[in-house]
């Protein structure tokens, strides 16, 4: 009888977990699965914690219900594989707002990630340069190309669209600016339209008509019971042995499969596996490839990240909008890039003593100087901005929690997913039972780092040999 495969994944962030339940429903029955998590905790940037006696997302707090190319989102169908679709809930307040020359504004409809398909809409908000987008008689990106989504929109509309509309929208999600970001990695829909419409806008309106459509339906959920949730369900469902506080330092092939170092130098482990799958950043990543793929670990090891800090206040009864938030643009010189009324857009987070938790994100690629200011100190410039923002004085916090995350968003420039895709190709040709996955290499967002890890899942189930499905 043929020994039961072994493989090892390093990273125990919802990647890691996801690639580990495809495994364990793909694989052939009895196959070893190991999950090396470097901290003390699973989950990565998937948090739930405590403030003020009641539950409170310190990471991501939602993922998109519905994939871009159609049908659920990879997150959803893996709630419903680990039985949890009963708990996902979804906003009771959609609306959003920019803060526009210390004013709140409503975010305006009509936008794709802040670029609009319909200058009027915008109006209120930015003034487009509308002459610029003109129809030159060819695409606006060629077959193969990149931009930077402030360059192409810059040219195409000016400056008041980017700087008050699309990079508060995209500084929100990746914690970077237009001008660096990359538009087919951060916008796919919008190049893919890009690809045939000779106008902006026109492709704006391409791409919105071309979104899988079901009226009605909520566009974002989480769970009830916290998004830890998920991360526990996934942990056990996978039936993987866990091991916490475990640093794969470093990686070697063998003859039937790889080595791992693992712990401490002074008291190394070697573990023998048929197959790694990394579910770590691109630097942790790009250090444990240098040996066995070198090429591979310089294409993946050049990508920058971002730090951000989540600013979390417990208030009692404070005067809040009817608004999910607001999105800040660099221009408005503040401190805060995002706002988040929790107990306004969560309706299953309000709460009975009347206490409104309101999180703010702080930190934007290249600026990191303000997250060097003690918890404290943040906490303080948070309260005094939503004050002004909001144009009234909040009152003083029951309680607060300061969450840093350290190199924590990816920040794609142009030509990133051509970059990943050939130091994949060029790792499965010389290393097939190696695979990469998670944020760094394919977009951020629950989805998508579900749909990662599965898919390495799979190049790791055919280099052995096959799925038992």
């Amino acid at each position: 009888m043929a020994r039961p495969w072994r493989v090892a994944i390093v990273g125990g962030g919802i990647t890691g977990l996801a690639a580990a339940v495809r495994l364990r429903d793909r694989a052939p029955t009895g196959t070893e699965i190991t999950v090396y998590e470097q901290s003390g905790r699973l989950g990565g940037k998937l948090r739930t914690g405590e403030l003020a006696g009641g539950p409170v997302e310190f990471g991501a707090e939602s993922f998109l219900m519905r994939d871009p190319a159609g049908g659920e989102s990879a997150a959803v169908t893996l709630i419903r594989r680990l039985g949890l679709a009963g708990s996902i809930v979804h906003p009771t307040v959609g609306q959003a707002a920019l803060v526009v020359d210390g004013g709140l504004r409503p975010v305006p409809g009509g936008t794709l990630v802040g670029v609009p398909g319909d200058l009027d809409k915008v109006a209120a908000v930015a003034r487009p340069a509308a002459a610029a987008d003109r129809d030159g008689g060819a695409p606006l990106l060629p077959p193969d190309g990149d931009v930077s989504v402030g360059a192409l929109v810059r040219d195409r509309l000016g400056d008041e669209v980017v700087d008050r509309l699309v990079d508060p929208m995209l500084g929100g999600v990746y914690a970077g600016r237009a001008d660096d970001l990359s538009l087919v990695t951060t916008m796919p829909a919008l190049a893919r339209a890009a690809r045939v419409e000779h106008t902006l806008v026109g492709a704006v309106r391409a791409a919105q008509a071309a979104a899988p459509r079901a009226p009605g339906a909520p566009v974002f959920g989480t769970l009830a019971g916290g998004l830890s949730t998920l991360v526990e369900a996934a942990a056990r469902e996978s039936g993987a042995t866990i091991r916490r506080d475990a640093a794969v330092r470093e990686l070697h092939p063998t003859p039937t499969g790889w080595r791992l170092t693992v712990g401490p130098t002074r008291d190394p482990q070697f573990v023998e596996v048929d197959a790694v799958l990394l579910a770590v950043p691109a630097r942790p990543a790009a250090r444990l490839l240098a040996g066995p793929a070198p090429e591979v670990a310089t294409a993946v090891g050049g990508l920058d990240y971002a730090s951000v800090a989540l600013v979390t206040m417990a208030l009692p009864e404070p005067e809040l909008p009817e608004l999910s938030g607001f999105l800040v643009p660099a221009t408005e010189g503040l401190l805060i890039k995002a706002s988040t009324f929790f107990t306004t857009k969560w309706g299953h987070l309000r709460r009975p003593d009347g206490l409104a938790l309101v999180r703010a994100s702080v930190g934007r690629y290249g600026d990191e100087t303000s997250l060097q200011l003690t918890d404290d100190d943040l906490v303080a410039t948070v309260h005094r901005e939503l004050s002004k923002v909001l144009g009234t004085p909040l009152p003083t916090p029951v309680a607060r929690h300061v969450q840093r995350w350290g190199g924590a968003l990816p920040q794609y420039t142009p030509g990133h997913l051509g970059r990943v895709a050939a130091a994949r190709t060029a790792l499965r040709a010389a290393r097939p039972t190696l695979a990469l996955a998670g944020a760094g290499y394919d977009g951020v967002g629950i989805p998508v780092c579900v749909r990662s890890g599965e898919t390495a899942a799979e190049e790791i189930i055919t280099a052995l040999g096959g799925s038992a499905a």
